[in-house]
């Protein structure tokens, strides 16, 4: 995978997309929604994947956009 990994996090005013290892938040959106949508574009522009997480922090779910023809499953 050639980009850094897209993370969908809680924030303050919402939901964020980060990319990995950034301390601010590349976009702030009202809904998870907004956010995922941004995110996979982000991730499939950059050939990464996305992380979903949940209001608790943890994640909850993938979605893999690299150039594996053999992705990790769920």
């Amino acid at each position: 995978m050639s980009g850094k990994n897209q993370h969908i996090v809680p924030h303050d005013e919402g939901w964020a997309v980060r990319g990995e290892g950034n301390s601010r938040a590349t976009s702030v959106h009202d809904t998870q929604r907004e956010a995922i949508e941004h995110g996979r574009e982000i991730a499939r522009n950059q050939g990464s994947e996305l992380l979903i997480h949940g209001r608790d922090g943890r994640i909850r779910e993938r979605d893999s956009h690299g150039n594996d023809p053999f992705p990790p499953k769920g």
